[in-house]
C-alpha cells in the first residue's frame, strides 16, 4: 500500500492500532481525535484517504464526506461506526462515503478496503437530499443489529437502493421484509414518488396492471408475498413487466417461501422468477442473529416510552431468558411480547418471572434450552425438528425439507469449525474429516465468509 491516510477517531486505542497497521503496510499516517483537525489537513492538501469515526467530540463524521469531496474531489472516505443500524450504512452511502464498516471491525478487512480505496479513482460526488437526512433521523424502523449477517444486509441495501435492478426480499414471516422494501424506497432517489404495495385483487380485471403502474408513477412497486399469488396473477405480473418502458417504477417482491423450490415444483412461473431475481436480499431470522435480541428488545422498550408508556428495563435474568427463546414469529413476535411486558410488569425492572408469564402464552412452544449434560445431539435435533413441524399447525412444511435441514446443520458446523481453527481451511478440513476441495465447495455453496483475523474493539 502506498499513500497518506488521515485517521479520525476519538478512541486512542483504535488510532494507535490503525496507525501501526497502516505504517507497516507502507503508508504515512496522520491521526487525530478532532474533525476540525481532520478538515484542516484536508484543506491543506494532505492525505490520499480518510478513515473516520461517526461520533466525534466536535461533530458527526457523516457530515464530512461531502465537505471532503468539495475540497478534494476524488478523495475516498471510509466510515467506521459503533452505531450499527441500517440508517448509518445508508447515511454513509448517501454521504458518498467510499465504504462503511461497523465496530467492532476486522483489522485485515479494513486494511484490504483501505488498499482498494487508495487504488480506485472515486466517482463524482452526489449531492445529499435533505429529505433523506430527515427521514434517516426519524429512526422508526426496527432494522437494528450488530451481528455480521445484519451488517452485510445493511451494506447490500445501501449498494442497491439507487440501481434499476428488481429486488427480491426473502425471509421468514415477521423478519421485516416489507420494512427492508420500504427502506430501499425511502432512502433511494425515488423517495418522493409513490410506494405501491400490490395485492392479488389489484391485478384483477383487464385494467388492473395498468392501474397499478398509474398509481406508482415511476416510484416503487412491491408485490408482497409474491409466492402466494395464483398462476393467473403471476401471468398478469409477467405481462405487466414486459410493457415497462422509460421511467418505469422500481420492482420489488417479498416471499417467505423458497421461490426456487416452488418453481421446480411447478407452483411458480419460471419467467416471473427470473424477472424478479435481479438482487436477492435475504433477511435473517431472529435465530440467526441471537446477539441482536437484547438490542431489539431495548429498541422496543424505548419506542414504547416515546409513545407514553411507563419506563421499563430488563433485569439480567429476564433478558437472558428473552435471548434464549426461539422466537418463531421473529421480530414481530418479539415486539408484541415486549409491548405486553411494558404494561404488565409491576416495577421498572422486568423480572424473569414476568417474562416467563408472557412467553408461556406465546405460540412458540418453549425456549431453546439444552436437554441436560447427558442428552445426545440426535435427541436435541429431534426436539427442534418436532418443534419445526408443530409450528406449521398441522400443515406440512414446504417441499425440499431434506436439503434445507442439511444446509441448516452443515452451515453452522463448518462456520464453528473454521472459527475453532482460526480460518485455516487445511486444519478445518482435517478436523471435519473431509477433502479440502470439498470444504472449499461447501464454503462457496453455503456462502460462508472465511477470515483469518483477530477482532478489534
Amino acid at each position: 500500500m502506498d499513500g497518506t491516510v488521515l485517521v479520525a477517531d476519538d478512541d486512542r486505542t483504535i488510532r494507535t492500532v490503525l496507525t501501526q497497521a497502516l505504517t507497516r503496510a507502507g503508508c504515512k499516517v496522520h491521526a487525530t481525535a478532532s474533525l476540525v483537525t481532520l478538515m484542516r489537513w484536508v484543506d491543506e492538501g494532505k492525505g490520499d484517504l480518510v478513515i473516520s469515526d461517526v461520533v466525534m467530540p466536535d461533530g458527526n463524521g457523516l457530515d464530512q464526506p461531502p465537505k471532503i469531496a468539495e475540497a478534494r474531489p476524488g478523495m475516498p472516505v471510509i466510515v467506521i461506526s459503533a452505531q450499527n443500524t441500517i440508517m448509518t450504512a445508508i447515511q454513509a452511502a448517501e454521504a458518498d462515503a467510499y465504504d462503511y464498516l461497523p465496530k467492532p471491525f476486522d483489522l485485515p478487512d479494513l486494511m484490504k478496503r483501505a488498499a482498494r480505496a487508495l487504488e480506485v479513482k472515486r466517482r463524482a460526488p452526489i449531492a445529499r437530499d435533505p429529505d433523506a437526512a430527515n427521514a434517516s433521523d426519524q429512526g422508526d424502523l426496527p432494522l437494528v443489529g450488530r451481528t455480521p449477517v445484519m451488517q452485510e444486509l445493511y451494506r447490500l441495501v445501501a449498494r442497491v437502493m439507487n440501481t434499476q435492478l428488481p429486488v427480491l426480499i426473502t425471509g421468514e414471516s415477521g423478519t421485516g421484509k416489507s420494512l427492508i422494501a420500504r427502506a430501499v424506497h425511502d432512502f433511494s432517489d425515488r423517495r418522493s414518488l409513490p410506494f405501491v404495495v400490490v395485492s392479488a385483487s389489484d391485478l384483477e380485471g383487464m385494467d388492473g396492471p395498468s392501474q397499478v403502474l398509474s398509481r406508482a408513477k415511476g416510484g416503487s412497486i412491491l408485490f408482497d408475498e409474491v409466492s402466494d399469488l395464483s398462476e393467473m396473477a403471476q401471468g398478469r405480473i409477467v405481462r405487466m413487466l414486459d410493457t415497462l418502458g422509460d421511467n418505469a417504477p422500481r420492482i420489488m417482491a417479498t416471499s417467505q417461501s423458497d421461490l426456487m423450490v416452488r418453481m421446480e415444483d411447478g407452483h411458480f412461473r419460471e419467467d416471473l422468477f427470473y424477472r424478479l431475481g435481479g438482487v436477492t436480499l435475504a433477511v435473517p431470522s431472529v435465530r440467526e442473529r441471537v446477539d441482536d435480541i437484547p438490542l431489539l428488545a431495548d429498541h422496543f422498550l424505548a419506542r414504547a416510552e416515546r409513545d407514553g408508556a411507563p419506563v421499563r428495563r430488563f433485569g439480567a435474568a429476564a433478558i437472558e431468558l428473552v435471548r434464549a427463546y426461539s422466537w418463531p414469529g421473529n421480530v414481530r413476535q418479539l415486539e408484541n411480547a415486549v409491548r405486553r411486558l411494558v404494561f404488565t410488569a409491576a416495577e421498572e425492572e422486568i423480572t424473569r418471572a414476568e417474562v416467563e408469564m408472557v412467553l408461556g402464552n406465546q405460540p412458540a412452544i418453549e425456549p431453546l434450552r439444552s436437554g441436560g449434560e447427558g442428552e445426545k445431539l440426535s435427541a436435541s435435533v429431534a426436539k427442534h425438528l418436532r418443534r419445526y413441524f408443530d409450528l406449521h399447525g398441522g400443515v406440512l412444511p414446504p417441499p425440499g425439507l431434506y436439503s434445507r435441514i442439511l444446509r441448516e446443520v452443515e452451515g453452522p458446523l463448518i462456520e464453528i469449525a473454521l472459527d475453532a481453527t482460526g480460518g485455516n481451511q487445511a486444519k478445518c478440513a482435517d478436523l471435519l474429516g473431509i477433502n479440502r476441495n470439498t470444504l472449499r465447495k461447501k464454503i462457496t455453496d453455503l456462502d460462508i465468509r472465511v477470515t483469518r483475523r483477530r477482532k478489534l474493539m
